[in-house]
């Protein structure tokens, strides 16, 4: 919902806030901040998204101070954004002309949150001294963007002479993830100190200046800048130490590769931040962000002057050049596209792995593999060859026409076969023979008592025989 308010005053704007909340109760009450933002009428609305996105993390009232035309007369134009169109927060646009433009604090002062922490942010150009300027004599925190404004060196130090406890810059948030990798690379062995640093970066980079300065701080360390091409950002860092050198590199802006000894070189995601993420994580903290003034204060002067340019650099052997680390980044693009296209294309290849696995390697990502097959399936696919080996065997079996020959058994090796065969052979023959005497025996037995018995039968009668005739 926005609601304009043209020609108005800052007591018509806070009553409109109150009668929105009572009659359709769209803003909430549960603010923990108030956000000032201080731009010029151009760039209003890319300031205005980016406190969007941050008050979605931190819920917040954000009063846009844009400053227009200082000629003709004073005038506040109003608009207020809630629901969809102010993300978490209420946004307050104050547009100012005329005498107006210089005195922005009396517009903002009425519509402060009561007892909440002030946060004051300029988008581009900031006064010199922020702590004597009207605005930032309110804040707790004050944020500015030296990447933003036309001469960034010498922003940086304004920044410097005139720091004060709360004062933050943007370009210095941009340098999180670059700090956390190289903080990272140098916490594991070997602990040896940096003998020499170098960082290489666009002069017109104070993103640039402020990581050669962090580092000259915290390593104690002889520290050279490399000039790059304007617009580049930064683009490398290399640490040198006994055992070999740390190097991250970031030819393309968006992938960087970190080199260490005796480690495979790893490819990370580094674009640079958007402005919308750098606030969100300023906005986190409202205490004095001490690393970063002892960085302007202290390492700014201690880098001082020594800069080269990337061909100096690279003949010194300071850094490695950019186009290899593109190459490498390039290969292993490419080789990454290559498995996942494998990946897609992969077929089961017999119904148990249809059916008992949703991961089925195909023979292109197999060969990967030492022995063929994928890691850690080399016993699985063996059981299931056999299995599918005797399942075939019996289903041909079957298929069989009745007249036709069953087909030869693969045969064992020569020496295996015949003493196979000759054991069986004997053991046939020995079974034979002992069936065969046993069968003599028997019918030698029966014979013999048929014989006997005959005989016995035949002599009886003539016995008879004879002792009648002797009576």
């Amino acid at each position: 919902m926005i609601i304009d308010l043209p020609s108005t005053s800052t007591s018509a704007v806070n009553k409109a806030l109150v009668d929105l909340r009572d009659s359709g109760g769209a803003v909430a009450l549960g603010r923990v901040l108030t956000l000032c933002v201080v731009t010029d009428d151009a760039h209003a609305e890319d300031a205005i998204e980016a406190a969007n996105e941050a008050s979605r993390e931190h819920p917040c009232r954000v009063l846009v101070l844009a400053r227009g035309n200082r000629r003709g007369a004073a005038r506040l134009d109003a608009q207020i954004r809630v629901g969809g169109d102010a993300g978490a927060s209420e946004v307050v646009v104050l547009r100012l002309y005329g005498p107006l433009v210089d005195h922005g604090e009396t517009t903002v002062v009425p519509l402060l949150l009561s007892d909440a922490p002030i946060v004051a942010w300029w988008v581009g150009a900031a006064p010199e001294d922020l702590q004597t300027d009207p605005i930032g004599a309110i804040a707790q925190r004050r944020i500015t963007d030296s990447a933003e404004t036309p001469n960034p060196q010498r922003s940086l130090e304004h920044r410097r002479a005139h720091y004060r406890a709360g004062d933050t810059d943007l370009a210095w948030t941009r340098l999180t993830n670059w700090r956390a990798l190289l903080a990272a690379a140098l916490d594991q062995p070997p602990y040896e100190p940096v003998t020499q640093v170098t960082v290489a970066g666009a002069p017109d980079s104070p993103s640039t200046e402020l990581l050669a300065a962090w580092l000259a701080v915290k390593l104690k360390a002889p520290v050279v800048r490399a000039r790059t091409k304007k617009g580049t950002g930064v683009q490398s860092v290399r640490l040198d130490r006994k055992s070999g050198a740390v190097e991250l590199i970031r030819p393309d802006q968006t992938v960087a590769t970190l080199t260490q000894p005796g480690q495979p070189e790893r490819r990370i995601a580094l674009a640079r931040r958007p402005v919308k993420d750098c606030l969100t994580e300023e906005l986190r903290r409202l205490d004095p962000d001490e690393v970063y003034g002892e960085t302007l204060v202290q390492g700014l002067p201690a880098v001082g002057g020594r800069t080269m340019s990337v061909a100096q650099a690279q003949a010194q052997g300071r850094i490695s050049p950019p186009a290899e680390a593109a190459r490498s980044q390039a290969a292993a693009q490419k080789e990454s596209s290559r498995v996942s296209r494998a990946m897609k294309r992969a077929q089961p290849v017999d119904a148990d792995q249809r059916s008992g696995s949703s991961a089925v390697p195909n023979n292109e990502v197999s060969a990967n593999a030492p022995d063929g097959n994928p890691p850690g399936d080399q016993g699985t696919q063996a059981v299931r060859r056999a299995r599918a080996g005797a399942a075939g065997r019996g289903a041909a079996k079957k298929a069989a026409p009745a007249g036709t020959t069953a087909p030869a058994k693969k045969a064992a090796p020569a020496t295996k076969a015949t003493s196979t065969t000759k054991a069986a052979s004997t053991t046939k023959a020995a079974s034979t023979t002992k069936a065969a005497s046993t069968t003599k025996a028997a019918s030698t037995t029966k014979a013999a008592s048929t014989t006997k018995a005959a005989a016995g039968r035949s002599s009886a009668p003539a016995r008879r025989t004879a002792r009648g005739a002797t009576s």
